[in-house]
């Protein structure tokens, strides 16, 4: 056979090939971490949370669609808990419970830890596009870590939304967020990392039920008042 003839079967082989795979853009990427998270009933997972200086570690719970608890290790006794309606967050320091209604509109910004389940990953498909950081490709997750993750950029539709670019940073594996960065607009840095995490664990809504110490002091709607 001819050197022609050899590259025309290598070209249509190749061809075949490449016709049975998928073109993963980075949307699609998304939706299909959004479908994972679709099949999530609960999950738990450690936290730890960077906020300008500020590191912050602990064990979150989540139960569909929207019932989300962070005890917190460090500061220890520190308490968020939200059950679809209501935020409390208690701050052992000053011994006070802050307690917040949130309504429908206000839902998105009740936690950054909540983007990471079906609900939060609906809004960030409606509010956000999403592009690749380096390709569809996993690349290590920090310079010399040997953990791989694929890294979408998510840059906000509107100038409406709490944070101007977010970084999702997802197990190729699992295709569960392993970290979340959001850069604010006032160009500080948010940051989430969940590790150890376990999904559908049977987590029941009782978890969610918060008995505030007795000896706390109890400030309501600390966030905003609600008028809806």
């Amino acid at each position: 056979m001819c050197r022609r003839g050899i590259l025309l079967v290598f070209a249509l082989i190749w061809g075949v090939t490449l016709s049975g795979q998928e073109i993963i853009t980075a949307e699609r990427y998304l939706e299909m971490v959004a479908e994972r998270y679709g099949a999530v009933r609960d999950y738990e997972a450690s936290i730890g949370i960077l906020s300008g200086g500020t590191e912050m570690t602990g064990n979150v719970s989540h139960l569909s669609p929207s019932f989300l608890r962070i005890d917190f290790t460090r500061p220890a006794e520190q308490v968020i808990v939200f059950n679809g309606e209501l935020m409390t967050v208690y701050l052992p320091e000053y011994r006070v419970v802050l307690n917040q209604a949130i309504t429908q509109t206000r839902r998105s910004s009740s936690s950054g830890a909540s983007l990471a389940s079906a609900q939060g990953l609906t809004l960030l498909r409606r509010n956000y596009v999403p592009s690749f950081v380096t390709g569809p490709a996993p690349s290590p997750l920090d310079a010399g870590s040997r953990e791989r993750v694929v890294k979408l950029r998510l840059t906000r539709r509107s100038v409406s939304e709490g944070f101007r670019e977010i970084i999702l940073s997802i197990d190729p594996e699992t295709l569960l967020i392993r970290r979340i960065e959001g850069q604010t607009i006032a160009e500080g840095l948010l940051r989430f990392d969940f590790s150890n995490i376990r999904i559908n664990q049977g987590i029941p809504e009782q978890r969610f039920i918060y008995d505030s110490p007795a000896s706390a002091n109890m400030r309501n709607n600390f966030l905003f008042q609600e008028t809806e």
